[in-house]
């Protein structure tokens, strides 16, 4: 039976005047990908930290597998984040990375991976962007937690690396639910099977690229 995570009622203003978010709903099961679409600034990662748990919002309610949330991320096993920030500390060897996320025994076969069999004795401050980008990706889709987010999973990557993360995305275990944002509409259609538009605060549901034009997030030209 599939897992199901569920946001509803979601209200977030800034200033206390100007409300991002408006009345959200948004349902999760394991087996979707689903992408997220918005321009700058309509509340995305906003959405994604208030699902979280480490941002606030004037209203929310988390349900996972029925049970509700006030912040999911301090329960193990349950939903983790990539944000488009840098998280792991910069000073460890991906090994041992890997070894306090996953366990010891888990450490042989994550890296049966040309990618990163080559990194693991680096220092995780001294890979590029692309490289930390497709750890930091491959390995909160190697931990047990059911649902995932991850925003911009694809920034500051080659061509080359976009495949090879869009390939861990789609090969991740059907246990597990994910949602992820990008800024470039194509790689969300490329990987994802469920797409949403946040716009004007609330989100819409999108069948194809034609929808985006319809919805102004595209120009008719590039559909």
């Amino acid at each position: 039976m599939a897992s199901q995570l569920e946001i509803d009622s979601v209200i977030k203003s800034y200033d206390d005047r100007t409300q991002i978010l408006t009345d959200i709903y948004l349902k999760c099961e394991t087996g979707d990908i689903i992408g997220m679409l918005g321009r700058n600034g309509s509340g995305k990662t906003t959405l994604m930290k208030i699902l979280f748990g480490t941002l606030y919002a004037e209203r929310k309610f988390i349900r996972i597998d029925g049970k509700v949330y006030d912040c999911p991320y301090k329960t193990n096993d349950v939903l983790c984040y990539l944000p488009q920030h840098e998280f792991l500390p910069k000073h460890l060897k991906i090994e041992k990375v890997v070894q306090l996320y996953l366990g010891q025994t888990s450490v042989e076969s994550f890296f049966y991976d040309q990618t990163l069999n080559q990194l693991r004795k680096s220092k995780v401050g001294s890979l590029s962007g692309g490289e930390l980008r497709y750890f930091e990706i491959k390995l909160l889709l190697s931990t047990d937690s059911k649902f995932v987010l991850l925003d911009e999973p694809f920034n500051g990557c080659s061509p080359v690396l976009i495949g090879s993360i869009m390939a861990l995305i789609v090969e991740a275990p059907k246990t597990k639910g994910i949602i992820l944002t990008d800024h470039d509409y194509r790689n969300v259609f490329d990987v994802a099977n469920r797409y949403c538009l946040i716009f004007d605060g609330g989100i819409r549901w999108i069948k194809d690229k034609h929808e985006l034009v319809r919805w102004g997030y595209v120009p008719a030209t590039k559909s």
